[in-house]
């Protein structure tokens, strides 16, 4: 299932939107809605990334028409990710939550989640509940995922 414009709006407003290439906190060259240039750099040590060179050809400001295109590639994986992973009928916003969860924290920890037992279950409510679990960066609670979490399980009881 394809997500909603709705949730493309919302990854961006809890992504932000960049059209230079910046390090994102895990060093890594980032452009556009969270899209990593050079998926080779996060196999290296955190300590190695820095010495990781900008290419020329992306040392620009992309196009908004760019940076969409590469955030619709980069959603399907999460799409098809999601449609693994949850082998059952989904609303579109029982979808799009947990695509815009996974484009966040990743379709591995999605995969070893609580949150994906409960779903799988049928536990529609306490599902929901889960997703306000994941509110910590670095062992400190984020007040940015705390919104994003609470949009997102909004979201899903949608």
């Amino acid at each position: 299932m394809k997500v909603s414009d709705r949730c493309k709006e919302m990854i961006k407003h809890h992504e932000g939107v960049r059209y230079k290439p910046y390090r994102c906190p895990a060093r890594l060259w980032t452009v556009g809605v969270g899209h990593v240039l050079y998926p080779a750099q996060g196999r290296l040590p955190l300590d190695q990334r820095d010495a990781y060179p900008l290419a020329p050809e992306d040392n620009r400001t992309f196009s908004k028409d760019e940076v969409d295109g590469t955030l619709s590639a980069d959603l399907i994986r999460f799409e098809v990710g999601v449609a693994r992973l949850f082998h059952m009928v989904l609303t579109q916003g029982q979808n799009d939550a947990l695509v815009s969860f996974a484009f966040n924290l990743g379709l591995g920890g999605v995969q070893r989640s609580t949150l994906r037992q409960k779903v799988l279950r049928g536990e529609t409510q306490e599902a929901a509940d889960e997703f306000l679990k994941f509110v910590r960066g670095g062992g400190k609670i984020l007040p940015g995922l705390v919104k994003r979490r609470n949009d997102e399980r909004a979201l899903f009881l949608s």
